[in-house]
């Protein structure tokens, strides 16, 4: 296949690289900026998607991020391809951040205390089940009940439903306004300067014609 990797890589290469990419978090930054800023479509419609990209890092959704920017992309009519781009507003470095406001958020509007142990903060029981056990036991509870469909286990769903009422539930909520918040600035900010750089691009472009055609007049 032509965009296949002719060395392929062991699993624990693809998760280091994952949380710090081989050129470091600065050159991939840089990456990013650039296609951006080559994406051809207007600075409002990149900047859109962008926005939408951002939105969906403050969703639980983990795993369908792509999908969910696409989707608020299409609906804002925003660039699909920028939006893809701005998901990774959610990365490694940003996850408890955004968790953490999330979460918080999100317990609050619900009325809820925020149990701050769920991402190991202030709690000393080993048997305390944070954020990570609680993830593994609502995909556990998924694969246990699907298999007791075809088998004579019982199906149980206390796991998914803590999941739900403790984490899911508060991360969607908590997640709206701060995501509108953070998606809000990224347009704002990104819509100034798509539009610099593309100025500053046609203006490149169009020096670089103009000397090409003074030269084919003058070799006329």
């Amino acid at each position: 296949m032509v965009f296949k990797r002719r060395d392929r890589r062991p699993i624990w290469q693809i998760v280091l690289d994952f949380f710090y990419p081989r050129g470091g978090w600065a050159r991939a930054f840089e990456y990013v900026k650039h296609r951006v800023r080559r994406l051809p479509d207007t600075p409002e419609k990149i900047s859109r998607g962008i926005a939408a990209g951002v939105f969906t890092a403050f969703t639980p959704f983990y795993g369908i991020h792509f999908v969910c920017a696409a989707i608020i992309a299409r609906m804002m009519r925003g660039n699909i391809f920028a939006a893809l781009i701005g998901t990774f507003f959610g990365n490694p470095l940003t996850y408890i951040p955004i968790g953490v406001t999330a979460l918080s958020a999100g317990h609050w509007l619900l009325g809820r205390p925020f149990n701050a142990a769920l991402f190991g903060i202030g709690h000393r029981d080993p048997d305390f089940c944070g954020l990570g056990c609680r993830f593994g036991s609502a995909f556990s509870d998924i694969s246990h009940n699907f298999m007791a469909m075809f088998t004579s286990a019982t199906a149980d769903w206390r796991g998914l439903a803590e999941f739900y009422h403790e984490v899911f539930l508060p991360y969607l909520v908590g997640g709206i306004i701060p995501g509108i918040i953070c998606g809000a600035l990224a347009y704002y900010i990104c819509v100034p300067v798509i539009t610099a750089y593309q100025n500053r691009r046609r203006k490149a472009l169009r020096n670089k014609l103009s000397q090409l055609n003074n030269k084919i007049s003058n070799n006329e």
